[in-house]
């Protein structure tokens, strides 16, 4: 048994507002189709600004956070550079993402941090 619950944020290089759009909904499509592949990795929740990337994510003991998180940036940008040609021109050298990320456990605080995550949509309204 175990319970491993983490709140990631995430946000491409240069925090440019590039997950609008169809670019959003091939992220989120994306992030939601990898973790499937992982065993017993799963969203619980999520929320793309167009600048972040907010997940609660479950991982179990036998992946690391950086493991999973090399996993899940490495193949969306790859993913998303092959759907979305443009992009290769703001982002010359095909690294999409910024190279750090923020991560803390969820623990016992899981309604208050899954209320943050939602709340960052009503905070920042896209567009």
């Amino acid at each position: 048994m175990w319970l491993c619950k983490y709140h990631i944020v995430f946000c491409p290089k240069y925090r440019y507002k590039l997950l609008e759009g169809r670019a959003e909904v091939f992220v989120r499509n994306t992030l939601y189709k990898l973790c499937g592949q992982k065993d017993q990795v799963t969203i619980d929740e999520i929320n793309l600004q167009p600048d972040h990337v907010h997940l609660i994510i479950s991982i179990p003991p036998k992946y690391s956070i950086s493991e999973i998180m090399g996993f899940l940036k490495g193949k969306t940008a790859l993913q998303l550079f092959q759907d979305q040609k443009d992009l290769t021109k703001q982002y010359w050298g095909r690294h999409l993402w910024a190279r750090d990320y923020c991560v803390s456990t969820v623990g016992l605080n899981e309604e208050q941090v899954r209320k943050y995550v939602k709340w960052q949509q009503e905070r920042e309204p896209k567009g």
